[in-house]
């Protein structure tokens, strides 16, 4: 029996959706990781019980951080993007979580840019306060570990090639399970169980600059959640073997089949990563291949599913291969990575493009932008 409701929301369901193809469905993924990072660091003694916990948010970091205070006695400082809606700002309120929401704006990398800025500035003022870095501190990691297991138990027992295919976002989620499924986290190498090789296919939208696609704007919007205007710690690019850059056109129409042919109602992301993972399982006869839906629908009834006339049909859709980031275009385009650096936009002030493994686990306030 579960002992608060974040451990239940954590927990993802494994849903066949086709042969060899899985949807690993969270109802709100990223509590998986904030559960584990602030068990982590009370159990480190590098937070107390009723200390504040901060961070910025597109949204579903907020809500997770906001249960994982609430679970464990912590107060919440959420500064939040403009796309934050009112479902979940009155749910944040009764959870007792602090939000500032940036003001509106069509232009998500201002907004971005905004709340880290204000975060500096909350810092400055509250030196007690701990900024989570779900960006840059991959303690957000350590929650991954068993969602690994329960992929690994998963996949055929017959040995064959494991494809995971998710969007990038932060780097924690992606980059956590291939850690955990991979003998030792990096390249496309054997399951830790020593079958066959993990694939790692990391999705992202145009505009963000994690695999160098900043140049290419979508005219809709940048996919909040999957992609960023600045660089990410947490991203391990090294680890990814093939990257998708979809549309938001692309990923409605995904979002739509999803729902259509298999009755999975899911965000926006994970629409972009079904279109990519059915992609990439067509072309890896007797593989297995999961697919990571990282929140449900219901933030996208308006602005996507009222527009389900709209969808193209998705059997219609490919992607257009690229061999570098001076090549992509929409609406769809892939690139084989295989293992290589971050783009020189994308590195952090380390120069390594990702940071240490729990860089401010045992300090407090201040780290890395």
């Amino acid at each position: 029996m579960d002992e608060h409701i974040a451990e239940a929301i954590g927990r993802p369901d494994l849903i066949r959706v086709d042969e060899g193809l899985i949807c690993l469905r969270f109802e709100t993924m990223k509590v998986v990781s904030a559960l584990a990072a602030v068990r982590h660091l009370l159990d480190t003694g590098a937070v107390r019980r009723g200390d504040t916990l901060l961070d910025s948010s597109s949204g579903i970091y907020a809500y997770a951080l906001a249960l994982a205070c609430h679970r464990y006695g912590m107060r919440c400082h959420i500064v939040g993007s403009t796309t934050v809606d009112r479902a979940l700002r009155t749910q944040l309120a009764v959870l007792g979580a602090r939000l500032e929401q940036m003001p509106p704006s069509s232009d998500l990398k201002l907004d971005q840019k905004r709340r880290v800025a204000r975060v500096h500035e909350i810092l400055a003022a509250h030196p007690d306060y701990h900024w989570m870095r779900q960006y840059h501190d991959d303690i957000h990691y350590l929650g991954y570990r068993a969602i690994a297991d329960r992929v690994r138990a998963a996949a055929p027992a017959d040995g064959g090639p494991l494809t995971l295919v998710g969007g990038v976002g932060s780097g924690a989620s992606t980059g956590a399970l291939a850690r955990y499924l991979r003998a030792d986290g990096t390249g496309p190498i054997r399951r830790a169980d020593g079958a066959g090789p993990v694939r790692l296919v990391g999705v992202q939208p145009f505009g963000s600059v994690t695999f160098g696609s900043e140049h290419v704007a979508d005219p809709e919007i940048i996919i909040a959640g999957i992609g960023s205007s600045i660089p990410f710690a947490n991203v391990s690019h090294t680890a990814y073997d093939t990257v998708h850059w979809l549309s938001f056109d692309t990923a409605l129409a995904g979002s739509v089949d999803l729902l259509r042919r298999h009755a999975v109602f899911a965000g926006l992301s994970t629409g972009a990563s079904y279109a990519a993972a059915r992609w990439e399982h067509a072309r890896v006869p007797g593989g297995t291949t999961v697919f990571l839906a990282a929140d449900t629908g219901h933030r996208y009834v308006d602005t996507v599913f009222a527009r389900h006339a709209e969808a193209a049909d998705l059997d219609g859709l490919a992607p257009r291969t690229v061999s570098s980031a001076a090549e992509l275009a929409l609406p769809w385009s892939r690139m084989e990575w295989a293992g290589a650096e971050a783009p020189a936009q994308a590195e952090t002030p380390d120069g390594t493009g990702r940071g240490p493994v729990h860089a401010v686990s045992r300090g407090r306030g201040r780290g890395l932008a």
